[in-house]
């Protein structure tokens, strides 16, 4: 199993320059993509349910402060994510880089605030409220593997 920063090392090579916001949301449906897809986490991080959507505290101490970073930003914490992950591991990332890529970390946000999984982890918390309450695997699971689930990332399920 990956850890969160190789994940997101691999996602930014990827995506290119781009907003924190937007890597922590392909970071967080990579999560969902590969447990409904392999019954198996990515990584084993929390991801917990911030004001503008799943965030993954440890990775969100590595860009503290940044808007935007280049795709090169994480390599110094990790310089051979490429090789570190399977190949499983990579497909699932590249599937969710390649179905998101045109969204805006915004659009991305707004997104995870009309599914479930985020709804629950924050329950009756007022939506300009600070949260850390984590979002389970289980709920990931369930909703993101229900032939419900209209997201784009799962839309061929």
């Amino acid at each position: 199993m990956a850890n969160v920063i190789t994940v997101a090392t691999y996602a930014l090579h990827k995506l290119g320059c781009t907003s924190t916001m937007k890597l922590q949301k392909v970071v967080f449906y990579s999560q969902a993509y590969h447990l409904v897809e392999h019954q198996e986490p990515l990584f084993e991080e929390e991801i917990q349910a911030w004001i503008n959507g799943p965030v993954v505290s440890e990775l969100f101490q590595t860009h503290k402060g940044q808007f935007v970073i280049d795709d090169s930003y994480l390599d110094e914490r990790c310089p051979e994510a490429e090789q570190e992950l399977t190949d499983e591991e990579r497909a699932s990332i590249d599937h969710v880089v390649n179905i998101l890529n045109n969204f805006t970390g915004v659009q991305l946000s707004e997104l995870t605030h009309n599914e479930d999984p985020w709804q629950q982890a924050r329950g009756n918390c007022a939506p300009n409220i600070h949260s850390k309450a984590p979002i389970s695997r289980d709920s990931i699971y369930g909703y993101y593997s229900s032939p419900q689930c209209s997201n784009p990332v799962f839309a061929s399920k």
